[in-house]
């Protein structure tokens, strides 16, 4: 298949694009290389995936909010289907930079589902967040659930996107799969995220900040397993046959949480990088920060069940390879 992959610069975009590329299919592949962390990094994900996929992708540094631009850089490509994973991430961010969340999120993802709908596309699988579940109470979080309390900017931007693609699916019969992705890590990860913070500041013995006092668990997924359920998702396009699916449309549209389905205490995860990085944190205890929420946990019972997807990796066994991948990227041994 020819495929479009956006955010392919990104975490997961990049990840996603060279496992499409190894099992043969075609990726184009765009990104702003906006600087909300260092572009060094993203062009470095790039070019890996450039290196391992030669002529089977090609990448294009392209704003997808700015319909323009977005209309000549793809001016003479085909593709089949669309894998929307570029946004402006970070829940912290939103509080700082609110802007940027609406013209990424929210105009840039009209501009794709409208690049969709033009272009006839098969499938569009799309990026949306376990955020948008806010403080939900009941757990596991669940696709039924509502989720009309978001607690962050970012979160809203993505229950919004969840609105529009429904619209779409219900105008254009345009089928589309939303993915609540759960607190994604692993090897080539963000800088912003905890792995990374922690991992940096215990190996160059900085205090790391713990924040509710450490009374937090997250639904961790590895990379790896992340990109096997996007993968299984985008095969198999919802039905536009008048049946309800997971999320409730009665259009091609699903919704899936995509997670581990075991959420780790953050101080046992703290005590895993500790081992991984042979040596002792300085733990420096803080309160709730605004926009956060204080767990997270997914109910994976329908993509389980419609697309076989069942994560592999422990958080035993993922957080020391993403400290052994960041030693080796930082020149550390």
């Amino acid at each position: 298949m020819d495929i479009l992959v956006t955010g392919a610069a990104g975490f997961i975009g990049a990840a996603l694009a060279e496992a499409l590329c190894t099992r043969g299919d075609r990726v184009i592949g765009i990104d702003n290389l906006n600087d909300y962390y260092p572009v060094s990094l993203k062009r470095d994900r790039v070019a890996r995936v450039t290196g391992k996929a030669g002529d089977a992708f090609r990448f294009a540094e392209c704003d997808f909010a700015d319909e323009a631009a977005l209309e000549r850089v793809l001016e003479g490509e085909s593709f089949t289907r669309i894998v929307h994973l570029g946004a402006q991430a970070g829940v912290r961010y939103s509080l700082e930079n609110p802007r940027a969340y609406a013209r990424s999120n929210l105009t840039g993802h009209l501009n794709i589902l409208e690049l969709a709908r033009e272009r006839r596309a098969e499938h569009l699988v799309y990026a949306s967040s376990s955020s948008v579940y806010g403080g939900n109470d009941k757990v596991p979080f669940s696709v039924e659930d509502r989720v009309d309390h978001p607690y962050s900017l970012y979160a809203a931007t993505k229950k919004a996107d969840e609105l529009m693609s429904e619209s779409y699916a219900h105008l254009y019969r345009l089928p589309q799969t939303g993915l609540r992705f759960f607190t994604v890590y692993g090897p080539w990860g963000r800088p912003d995220m905890m792995p990374w913070i922690f991992t940096s500041k215990i190996l160059n013995g900085d205090p790391i900040p713990v924040f509710n006092h450490g009374k937090m668990s997250r639904d961790f997924t590895f990379i790896d397993d992340i990109v096997r359920g996007v993968i299984a998702c985008l095969d198999t396009a919802p039905a536009d046959d008048g049946t309800a699916k997971p999320g409730g449309s009665v259009a091609p549209h699903a919704i899936y949480n995509i997670g581990n389905n075991r959420p780790e205490d953050l101080m046992r995860v703290i005590g895993i990088i500790e081992s991984a990085c042979g040596r002792k944190a300085q733990i420096e205890m803080m309160g709730m920060q605004k926009g956060d929420v204080p767990r997270t946990f997914a109910d994976i019972d329908a993509i389980a069940r419609d697309h076989g997807f069942a994560p592999e990796t422990t958080a035993d066994e993922g957080f020391p390879r993403f400290v052994d991948w960041f030693r080796r990227y930082h020149g550390m041994g």
